[in-house]
Order: C-alpha cells, then sequence, then structure tokens
C-alpha cells in the first residue's frame, strides 16, 4: 500500500463535514479507559468503520469510535479505542490514525495506555507520565518510503515525549488522589502477557511499565513534529512481580476503579495544556 497524501486526505476530507471546528487537542484511550470519553461536551461520534482508509478496533473494550466535542474548553478529537499489531495490523498501517489527526489541525497529542507495572514501587492503580520508551520488538511504523509531507526521512526521538507537557502533567497531579509517578515504558507485542523473565529483563534495562501499545503512535507523532504526552494507567502488576498469573478481567477491574479520577485528572491537564 501506497501511503500518500492523498491517501490520509480521504479520511481527514470526510472528517471535517462531521465537526464545524478544527480539534486543538488529539486524544487516544488505551484499554478499558473509555469512561473518558462521556466528559466530552456536545459530542460528534464517527464509527471508525465509516472513515475512509480507516482501521478497525476488533478489542472489546474498545468503542472504536472518533469523537470530537468540548473537554475542559478545549475542542478535542478522541479515539475512543485504538489498533494494535497484535490484532493483525502491520507496523506500517499503525500510522493511519495518527497522520490523519495531524492533517485534522491538532496541535498536540494526548495517549493513554493501561500499562503492567515493573517498577515495585508502583501499585495497580497508579498512573505514569512516560518519560522515554524502550521498543526492542518489531518494525518502525517509519517503515517503508518516506511520507515527505509529514516529516523527515531521519528524526531525532530524543525529546519524543515533550518534556513541558511532562512537566505540566505533574504539576497537574497535585491534589490528585491519584499517585502519579514519570518513567520509561517498555513495548511488547502481545497479546500474551509477558514472562516472568522478561520482566526480569526489562527491569534491568530500566522499564518502569509494560505494554502493548503507544509506542507507534508516539514515533509518528515525533515524525509529524507533534508535541506529545502520554500517560499509563497501571493496572496490574507485570509477571512474576507477585506470585499469582495475570489475567484481562485485573485490567478490566483496576481501570473501571480509577476511571474517575484518571478522567478528573486528564481534564485537569486539557485545561492546562
Amino acid at each position: 500500500m501506497a501511503y500518500t497524501l492523498e491517501y490520509f486526505q480521504a479520511a481527514a476530507g470526510f472528517l471535517r463535514t462531521k465537526a464545524d471546528f478544527v480539534p486543538e487537542i488529539g486524544v487516544v484511550l488505551g484499554s478499558c479507559l473509555g469512561p473518558f470519553a462521556r466528559a466530552i461536551e456536545n459530542p460528534v461520534e464517527v464509527d471508525y468503520a465509516d472513515i475512509p482508509h480507516f482501521l478497525l478496533s476488533t478489542v472489546d473494550s474498545h468503542a472504536g469510535k472518533l469523537i470530537f466535542g468540548t473537554v475542559a474548553g478545549k475542542r478535542v478529537v478522541c479515539m475512543s479505542g485504538r489498533f494494535h499489531s497484535y490484532e493483525g495490523y502491520s507496523f506500517e498501517e499503525l500510522v493511519i490514525p495518527v497522520r490523519v489527526l495531524k492533517l485534522l489541525g491538532i496541535r498536540a497529542l494526548v495517549l493513554t495506555n493501561a500499562a503492567g507495572g515493573v517498577n515495585t514501587g508502583y501499585r495497580p492503580g497508579d498512573v505514569m507520565v512516560l518519560r522515554d520508551h524502550i521498543k526492542l520488538n518489531g518494525d518502525s511504523p517509519l517503515r517503508g518510503p518516506n511520507a515527505e509531507d509529514f516529516g523527515p526521512r531521519f528524526f531525532d526521538v530524543s525529546r519524543m515525549y515533550t518534556p513541558e507537557l511532562r512537566k505540566l502533567a505533574l504539576d497537574c497531579a497535585r491534589g490528585s488522589p491519584l499517585r502519579v509517578h514519570e518513567g520509561t515504558y517498555m513495548f511488547f507485542p502481545g497479546p500474551q502477557f509477558e514472562t516472568p523473565a522478561e520482566i526480569r529483563a526489562a527491569r534491568f534495562l530500566g522499564a518502569d511499565a509494560v505494554g502493548m501499545s503507544t509506542v507507534t503512535e508516539a514515533l509518528t507523532a515525533a515524525h509529524c513534529q507533534l508535541p506529545l504526552l502520554a500517560l499509563s494507567v497501571i493496572t496490574n502488576m507485570a509477571a512474576g512481580v507477585l506470585d499469582r498469573p495475570l489475567s484481562g478481567q485485573e485490567v478490566d477491574e483496576t481501570a473501571e476503579r480509577v476511571a474517575g479520577p484518571f478522567s478528573e485528572y486528564m481534564k485537569t491537564i486539557l485545561a492546562a495544556i
């Protein structure tokens, strides 16, 4: 597939007919974090299936809708549900959402995810502001012919997670009932949870949390020169940290428990951006 500018413009052009404003901030909601979407005022919802050249979410906890509206006085476009390589998508396909959001006019991107805690000082229900990431699995989403309309062939990622937005998010945590940390996220392709040995290796490499998403979107945002903030909700401790098996049910239950305070924290951040 030739991902030309026209390919992405088809989706962006269709979406411009659905909203009567240019969004300022793009938000991507991760597993079980969809309740934040209820905070969007005057929502206009578009099913992913109706968007030309878009992808379809196959994960049950992802709504599969793009939502335009207002949160904390900011005009936003929110992806309620994201896409993963474990669903069968190539890494190259995973550039599509962020590039479409870029063409819609967003000036900053906020990514969220559910993650496993590697740092033994973390506990389920905590939030981690991503300072950096480790990705040793899979291709780059920027593999293949470079899309010069979005960014250069070779690009710097040393400030990918925008320092100013990270500081803002940490400042906004004051007064929140959530425990908020700053740390490093390590990408694993999934869909199986990681092994205890992989988690020991991740900790040795400097990871504080692990997950199966976010990194492809972050790299695409860096290529597009989009200011970026990424937040992990620690929904479980990673394999081997506790002497018990991992389950998707635990992820769901923790995310549901923190949905309210996390939504309030997100609103505080968006108001401050």
